[in-house]
């Protein structure tokens, strides 16, 4: 298919996954790492999914691939969420972060349906 470092879907979900372990840095101890390793598989499995789908022949198998990039996306935002809920993160991190989850989604979304046949 493609060569994944062009896509700009791979590359905003490359620097969420970044950004992401950098915020999870400031998590508290009590936490036992738990809500943050959740974070960080999550992020770093949406770029990861792309690249994986960008090395394969067949339509349907790339977009599988894309469509589970996407569901990581989901369980992303699932843990942006709870680590807000538990005062890890504040209201604007938050917004700002989830923002960027959709916005990956919408994105992953448009590529499904552009995919050649």
């Amino acid at each position: 298919m493609h060569d994944f470092r062009r896509l700009k879907v791979w590359q905003r979900s490359r620097a969420l996954a970044v950004r992401i372990d950098a915020l999870t840095r400031t998590f508290p101890r009590s936490d036992g790492r738990v809500v943050g390793r959740q974070l960080r598989r999550s992020a770093l499995s949406i770029p990861a999914n792309i690249s994986e789908g960008c090395g394969l022949g067949s339509r349907r198998e790339t977009i599988r691939f894309f469509q589970v990039a996407s569901r990581s996306a989901l369980e992303t935002e699932n843990h942006l969420l709870i680590a807000a809920d538990l005062g890890y993160l504040d209201s604007k991190t938050r917004e700002e972060t989830t923002g960027e989850v959709k916005e990956i989604q919408r994105m992953l979304s448009a590529l499904i349906d552009r995919l050649p046949d």
